[in-house]
């Protein structure tokens, strides 16, 4: 848990206090001065100290058990902090005490819907998206934060973690789209005085157009990463990054995978992917299932034809899952969830699969971003000839 090392002289100084749900309250206590007098039944001198409370509405979790409850925390209690020097200044400028004004709780979340609500350009929905997309991260990745988050908690460590959550929802210029307009309302926010920093302050969002930069696995990877287990390995998370390599399907998409998606008698996949959905002709995507795909979905629980296939934590917690299994493998790359979509595309295509057939199975609507992965295999070609001694003649 978070002490408060309160100094001597502070005042405010910053309290605590546990609830009866558990939780740590934050709150200032002033000191206002002492009232002396003489009481006149006894002739002895009597004291009062004039203190005060202030609650912040800001709480602790008493027993974090993760690095993000942790920062959470190590977050709230940084905001607590600078409340209390600032109600130390404004207590300086009015020795009587009288004037303690409250804080300011502005939402975040709040001034970007009013935002969008005003919002006339053609790029409306993506600003839309935009806000919907920092939601969607804030319950996976900052649950704490997923109602209300105040400007001063969003901070450079958090706008890399969003980066990587927009690239692994979407591909091509969507995620770079996506954090240009949450950009956008970061700026606005700024120029009217919602947030002091740009939390957003070198953080790039590259969009990943007709060049493959992330890193592949190799079918001998493949079978490296798939032999080895270990003590306490999420078999969830195994079996569906194991399922995506073999198909090519988003995190976002297999997350959602039911077993009313699989048509067991014809041996077929079909899914709507998230990217897509409702504003493409061709967001559907069949995909054909052969015996050990079907054994990793397994069969359909009694009366459960609409549970899910694979129950997955959040994607953070699959990412760092995975890293581990990537590096007890003993597999030098940059491995992400994504990775395996890449994997899949680019194996399919060494083995001889054509473009468009890739294209299919991925769900392109078009060639245009598949064939960033004809530029891989030739590159591989080309890694794999010049891995040859030097022919001297």
């Amino acid at each position: 848990m978070a002490k408060i090392e309160a100094k001597t002289k502070e005042n405010p100084k910053l309290q605590q206090s546990t609830l009866s749900d558990g939780r740590i309250s934050l709150y200032l206590e002033y000191y206002l001065g002492r009232t002396q007098w003489i009481d006149e039944d006894t002739g002895k001198v009597k004291v009062k100290h004039d203190r005060r409370k202030e609650t912040l509405n800001l709480y602790l979790i008493a027993t974090p058990r993760t690095p993000i409850e942790r920062q959470a925390n190590k977050d709230t209690l940084e905001l607590a902090k600078e409340i209390r020097i600032e109600r130390e200044q404004e207590l300086k400028k009015d020795r009587t005490g009288k004037r303690i004004s409250k804080p300011k709780s502005i939402n975040f979340l709040d001034c970007f819907q009013a935002y969008n609500d005003n919002y006339t350009k053609k790029d409306i929905r993506m600003m839309e998206i935009a806000l919907n997309r920092f939601k969607d991260f804030l319950k996976e990745d900052y649950p704490i934060y997923s109602n209300h988050i105040k400007p001063e908690q969003l901070n450079k460590d958090m706008m890399i973690e969003f980066v990587e959550y927009l690239q692994s929802r979407s591909i091509g210029e969507g995620a770079k789209s996506i954090y240009q307009r949450f950009k956008k309302f970061i700026k606005y926010a700024i120029e009217h005085d919602i947030m002091i920093k740009n939390p957003c302050s070198g953080v790039v969002c590259k969009a990943d157009d007709q060049v493959l930069r992330k890193d592949v696995l190799s079918l001998e990877e493949m079978e490296q990463l798939i032999s080895t287990t270990y003590e306490n390995q999420n078999p969830e998370i195994r079996r569906a990054f194991i399922f995506c390599l073999y198909t090519g399907i988003r995190f976002c998409d297999v997350v959602e995978l039911k077993y009313s998606n699989v048509d067991y008698s014809n041996k077929i996949l079909k899914y709507e992917q998230a990217k897509t959905k409702g504003h493409s002709t061709t967001s559907g995507v069949i995909t054909p299932l052969n015996d050990g795909l079907l054994s990793l979905i397994g069969e359909v629980p009694a009366d459960m034809k609409d549970d899910f296939i694979f129950h997955l934590p959040s994607h953070t917690m699959c990412l760092k899952a995975l890293r581990r299994w990537v590096k007890r493998a003993g597999i030098n790359k940059h491995i992400t969830w994504h990775c395996a979509r890449h994997s899949f595309a680019v194996n399919i295509l060494n083995n001889g699969a054509n473009i468009k057939t890739v294209a299919s199975l991925l769900g392109h609507s078009g060639l245009k971003h598949t064939e960033k992965y004809t530029r891989a295999v030739d590159a591989l070609k080309e890694a794999a000839i010049n891995s040859l001694p030097e022919l001297k003649l």
